[in-house]
């Protein structure tokens, strides 16, 4: 499947040297900008895709920017029961709490910094609701939600999941202290994730001071982007800017890609960098179902419509 949003003019490819070796530095393909929607109960999110203008971005089917958002007491928003396959979520909380509970019995509390990694697979329903908690205190919710599509060999795998408390995931920083990383998969600053995926996927939370800068390494058959959560970075050959919700989408010419910050900005930029080797398979894609074909989507109808999935026990 081609990358969506490629294009092949290589703009003014340079190398750089790491321990003496020369690599190649990515450019810059294109710059995308969010739009705001709703999900689940009505929470606001920033998104970068799906959208008119980007499907999707192979082997990832969707990124959500969830708030932030400060919710009065007894205000805030969740997702309830609803069902997955044939597909991967990856929920990282920045604040807040949430609570998940699912079809097959597991439960579990998200807390600032904690990541959930759920392999819905065959199929399950679920739910991630503000925890009781949270809901009557009120507070600021703010993660994020990365679909991650499955191999057609894994697609109907039984569900599973990692739950990742903050402290678990490594965390690097640069000799200068001047660019932090948080691991949650891949590997970067000497740091490797401990999450099992089922296909290659790099997964890195930098935080880059005034003056920063880092070169991170990438196979060069990753598809990769960067998404800038706060502040503005500069990143590509072509020295192009990323504001804050807006996405870039690297060409894959390279096997490093370069991130730095302004000396003059007033603050620290936070940035979130996701490659993944292209799964490069059809797919046809209803709601909540991520299949390769629409018979299997038909099928994954019927059986949630039967029943198949379960339901949560108590609801």
């Amino acid at each position: 499947m081609a990358l969506v949003g490629y294009h092949s003019g290589h703009v003014g490819i340079r190398t750089t040297r790491t321990s003496g070796v020369a690599v190649t530095v990515r450019s810059v393909a294109r710059i995308v900008e969010s739009i705001r929607t709703t999900e689940g109960g009505g929470f606001v999110v920033r998104r970068p895709f799906p959208t008119a203008t980007l499907d999707h971005f192979d082997p990832f089917l969707l990124l959500d920017e969830m708030g932030p958002t400060d919710a009065p007491p007894g205000e805030a928003k969740g997702a309830p029961d609803h069902p997955h396959r044939g597909f991967e979520t990856v929920t990282y909380l920045l604040s807040g709490s949430m609570q998940h509970r699912d079809s097959a019995g597991n439960a579990g509390v998200l807390a600032p910094g904690d990541v959930q990694w759920m392999t819905a697979g065959a199929g399950v329903i679920h739910s991630e609701m503000p925890t009781p908690e949270f809901q009557q205190q009120g507070g600021r919710m703010h993660g994020f939600q990365l679909w991650v599509n499955l191999p057609s060999r894994d697609k109907m795998m039984k569900p599973r999941y990692q739950d990742v408390p903050s402290e678990s995931i490594p965390v690097a920083s640069t000799p200068d202290g001047l660019v932090r990383v948080k691991v949650i998969a891949g590997e970067s600053l000497g740091a490797r994730a401990a999450i099992d995926t089922r296909t290659p996927i790099s997964y890195l939370h930098f935080t880059i001071a005034p003056g920063g800068t880092v070169t991170q390494a990438i196979p060069e058959s990753f598809h990769l982007f960067a998404y800038v959560v706060r502040g503005q970075v500069t990143t590509g050959v072509d020295a192009r800017v990323v504001n804050e919700g807006e996405m870039a989408i690297f060409v894959p010419d390279g096997e490093s890609v370069g991130l730095s910050v302004s000396a003059s900005a007033t603050e620290s930029s936070e940035i979130l960098l996701i490659g993944g080797e292209p799964l490069q398979e059809p797919i046809a894609r209803y709601g909540p179902f991520v299949m390769n074909t629409r018979a299997e989507i038909i099928q994954a109808v019927e059986d949630f419509r039967a029943g198949r999935f379960g339901h949560i026990a108590g609801e």
